[in-house]
Order: C-alpha cells, then sequence, then structure tokens
C-alpha cells in the first residue's frame, strides 16, 4: 500500500496530507522519503494555519520564518503579542485551534486605575509588559470579552483566570470564595464558585484532626482524615455549584496559576460576544495580595 502511495506525486500526497491533523503529518513523514518531503510543504502547513493569519500579523508584526512548518510551531511554541502588546494569540500545538490571552490591560477590572487599590508593575516572567497588582479592596471585579469570531469554529473553548500570588503574602481569600461566570450575548450565563486561593485545596484534602480517645483506646492521638464538605454560601446559583465542584488554582507551566471560570461551545455561525467574569463582591471582607495577568481563552481536550 505504501508503494503504491509513493508511486503518486508529491503534490497529491501532500494535498492528502493537508485533510488530516498536524500531529499525523508528523508521524506520515516517517513512513519514506516521499511522505517526508511532502510533509515538509507548505502545501500541507498552510492548511494547518488560520486562514485570517495575515490579519493577525497586521495586528502585530511579520515573522521572517523559512517554511509554513517553521511559522506553525513557532505560534504553538511562542505566543504572539498583538493589539499594541495588550493581547496575545498562540495555536494549540494538537489540533491548531486558536488560542487567546487578555492581558490585564484588555480586561475592565473596578478601581483598576485607583493606585489605592490596584497598581500596575512589571513582573519577570510575565506575557505582557505589565500585570495588576491588587493591593486592597472589598468589591473584586474583573471582566474580560471575546468574540467568538476570532476563535476556531466547532470548538469547545475553556477560559482561565492566569494569577499569581504575592511573595509577600494574601488575605482575603484563604476562606472566602469568588463567584466566576461565562456569559454568550444571547444565550446562557453559566456560574460556579472557587478559590483564588492554591493553598486551600491541599489543607482541605487531608486536615489534622483530633480523635477522642475512649475508655480502652488509650491517650490521644491525631490523625489525618478527609474533611466534611465544604458548604456553599452561594446556593442561588445553578450551575456546578455543589462542594465537590468547588474549583481551586493549578499551577501552569510557565509558573503562573490559573483556575477555571467556565466553558463555552462556539459553533461559528454567528459572531457572539463572550463575557467572562470573576467577582466577589458580597461578603464586604477586604483581600489582597494578588498580580493579575489576564484570562487565557483556549481549546479544552474533550475525554473519550
Amino acid at each position: 500500500m505504501v508503494e503504491d502511495f509513493n508511486n503518486l506525486p508529491e503534490g497529491c500526497i501532500a494535498n492528502i496530507l493537508s485533510f488530516t491533523s498536524p500531529r499525523d503529518a508528523c508521524r506520515l513523514a516517517l513512513v519514506s522519503s516521499t511522505f517526508r518531503s511532502a510533509a515538509e510543504s507548505d502545501a500541507v502547513w498552510d492548511r494547518f494555519l488560520p486562514s485570517d493569519l495575515d490579519t493577525l500579523f497586521f495586528r502585530s508584526f511579520s515573522l521572517s520564518l523559512p517554511s509554513k512548518k517553521h511559522l506553525y510551531l513557532h505560534l504553538c511554541q511562542k505566543p504572539l503579542l498583538i493589539d499594541h502588546g495588550q493581547k496575545s494569540f498562540q495555536l494549540d500545538k494538537v489540533n491548531g485551534k486558536k488560542c487567546y490571552m487578555l492581558s490585564a490591560r484588555a480586561l475592565s477590572i473596578v478601581w483598576g486605575d485607583t493606585p489605592r487599590y490596584w497598581r500596575w508593575t512589571s513582573f519577570p516572567d510575565a506575557r505582557f509588559s505589565e500585570v495588576a497588582e491588587l493591593v486592597s479592596v472589598c468589591w473584586l471585579e474583573i471582566r474580560g470579552r471575546i468574540n467568538t469570531g476570532v476563535l476556531s469554529p466547532e470548538t469547545l473553548y475553556g477560559a482561565y483566570l492566569v494569577f499569581k500570588p504575592n511573595p509577600g503574602g494574601t488575605y482575603g481569600f484563604d476562606y472566602q470564595s469568588v463567584e466566576v461566570s461565562i456569559e454568550i450575548a444571547g444565550g446562557e450565563t453559566s456560574k460556579r464558585t472557587v478559590f483564588l486561593d492554591a493553598d486551600r485545596g491541599r489543607r482541605l484534602r487531608f486536615q489534622i484532626v483530633p480523635r477522642l480517645a475512649g475508655i480502652f483506646n488509650g491517650p490521644r492521638f491525631l490523625a489525618t482524615v478527609e474533611p466534611p464538605p465544604v458548604e456553599n454560601n452561594n446556593s442561588s446559583n445553578n450551575n456546578n455549584n455543589n462542594s465537590h465542584d468547588l474549583q481551586y488554582p493549578k499551577e501552569r507551566g510557565d509558573g503562573w496559576l490559573e483556575v477555571e471560570l467556565g466553558e463555552f461551545f462556539n459553533n461559528g455561525e454567528d459572531d457572539k460576544e463572550v463575557e467572562m467574569g470573576v467577582n466577589e463582591t458580597k461578603n464586604g471582607d477586604w483581600k489582597g495580595g494578588l498580580f493579575v495577568q489576564g484570562i487565557e481563552i483556549r481549546p479544552k481536550t474533550v475525554q473519550p
């Protein structure tokens, strides 16, 4: 069978490979020298790149790379800053789907320009030139917006708040949850409760509690046990809101933390605005000590 394919013109093989995936093209390049030559061609990798890539480069700057494959790999490994450095664009390395991150400057942050509550500073390993430092607020409200028209169609997306705790410490988040939401214009709104304290999830996994000694049990001792369910005060929400669904931050490959705000499916039929929110406005306690880099929107891996 392979020999029959090798007898085909290279352009024909390249056209066939262009209907596969980036991962499949790389695997098929190992079949033979003919396949390798076809799999390296611009005709194949041009199909894997977004059709509006020229527009994205216009919003950023041009890249001089030897081939379309090199361009694809570059966009998978290194985010492209666009819109005056306030957003970034990247490709998912597995399927080539579009990924965006909205910088803190591209978000709507209540009192974000008031130094008493928020400061703007640089961070060595941040993607953008500025991040927002939460000094101290009692009203936490962050919102970001993106249009589905710029995203890949027929794709399930997740939105994630990307942040870091201040090395000097955080306060007000250890026992206080925040409400996060995803709202599609003219569609549904999903809400859930999350914690921004990464250590809380680890503390709740195992707690040290006293065990009472009985008459014949000898002295008291301490043991690690599973904690009781955490009571959720936001019972009015109707999505992902029981204690077992509470989300906690996870460390990313770049060293920052992220917590999922929700998910939405982009069918690609209509261009709709998606609004993502992070709120804690009900409790009234003061909180601070976070660096907010932005909100990332990327494809989710669908489990079989």
